[in-house]
């Protein structure tokens, strides 16, 4: 039976959990006192800006000191406001949680730490469970310790809950209960975000007002400087609108003749290329050749039936295919290919199927995701 983190009793009160101060409701008082700021600032300086240009078009001499004294006080205002210091805030403190991940999606990277999306059901001890986005950094070596509906350990703020951050190095006390732990997922309904604005929303408050303050200057001078009233309409331009197709299929070769996707760590990058390309990490097949990758999917296939790119044991694949070439009879193998396909049946995970081919003839052997062999068949066997 499922367990949402609430009534966990004593087990969640270890030397893992630290007291959290009272929660500060101030947050969204300083935000909005920033975002009048900033509003004012910016409309000051596109106005300042503005009586520039218009004053020079006008040969107005009072109005062209006036928009630079206004410039000016503005620049020393904001040196003088980057010099002070601000007060330093202790940083608020953390708590340890478990979380059902409900799926999670890797790009590539330059370095051993891949930035990965996490969409997680955080379950503390103390309060309803609630969902949380997150991106973190995680090695290359640790992806496939997280899988979707597997659990973990990650540390959360119970005054800022959208903070959290996935403890890659749990205690022992921890790790056996992420082990023995079953979370149901919480609605969707309780994805918590931060209240605080988007650089994207900051940026286009700042161009709004800039512009507002420019227009208005612009409209208190407009008999000066239209006097031809000549206006120029702009054409908006329509974007052609994309239309996404329900199958997709593509495949990239790893270039250089010393090049094998045997190499370790070869297979993840990829497969994180492949996801990046098709821009969806459930596929409905998966082919792995020497230096070839390629990947199917059907957009309308439930997620049952397919399989996650970012979940497979792409660092068990080589001992697999080392196993294939050396005890199926097949001596001198000329090429070896693994095919991964959604399993059958309920609860089922992915099917490997390693096959190598010879002069012998082709044989092959089928695993599951954790690297067990379950099948095999030697050159000359039927079945």
């Amino acid at each position: 039976m499922g367990t949402t983190g609430q009534g966990q009793g004593q087990a969640g009160q270890d030397v893992d959990e630290v007291d959290v101060p009272p929660v500060r409701k101030r947050s969204a008082v300083r935000g909005f006192f920033a975002a009048l700021r900033l509003t004012v600032v910016s409309a000051v300086t596109g106005g300042a800006l503005a009586a520039l240009v218009v004053a020079v078009i006008i040969k107005d001499v009072p109005v062209f000191l006036t928009g630079g004294g206004v410039l000016v006080v503005l620049i020393a205002v904001g040196v003088v406001a980057g010099r002070r210091s601000p007060a330093g805030e202790e940083p608020p403190a953390g708590r340890i949680a478990l979380a059902r991940i409900e799926d999670l999606r890797a790009t590539s990277g330059e370095s051993a730490d891949v930035p990965v999306t996490f969409r997680l059901t955080v379950a503390p001890d103390d309060r309803p469970a609630y969902r949380v986005k997150i991106e973190q950094h995680i090695n290359l070596v640790d992806i496939p310790a997280y899988r979707p509906r597997g659990i973990a350990v990650v540390e959360y703020h119970p005054d800022e809950p959208w903070k959290v951050l996935i403890v890659t190095r749990p205690t022992a006390q921890w790790s056996r209960r992420a082990e023995e732990a079953e979370i149901d997922s919480a609605p969707e309904s309780t994805l918590v975000v931060s209240p605080d604005m988007s650089e994207g929303s900051w940026c286009m408050l700042t161009l709004f007002a800039f512009l507002a303050g420019a227009a208005l200057v612009v409209l208190l001078f407009r008999a000066e400087l239209f006097t031809s009233g000549d206006d120029g309409d702009g054409a908006a331009a329509k974007s052609p609108s994309s239309s996404s197709s329900r199958t997709f299929s593509t495949s990239t070769t790893v270039s250089g003749p010393s090049t094998s996707l045997l190499t370790f760590g070869v297979m993840r990058v990829t497969a994180m290329e492949l996801e990046a390309r098709v821009d969806t990490a459930y596929v409905t097949a998966i082919t792995i050749e020497d230096h070839r990758m390629a990947v199917r999917g059907d957009s309308a296939r439930p997620v049952s039936e397919t399989v996650h790119l970012q979940s497979l044991p792409y660092e068990l694949f080589p001992g697999l295919v080392r196993e294939a070439r050396t005890t199926l009879g097949v001596r001198d193998p000329r090429s070896w290919r693994i095919d991964v396909t959604p399993g059958s049946g309920a609860g089922a995970g992915p099917r490997v199927r390693v096959t190598v081919t010879g002069k012998e003839g082709t044989a092959h052997l089928d695993a599951d995701t954790t690297g067990r062999v379950t099948d095999r068949r030697a050159v000359g066997e039927s079945g």
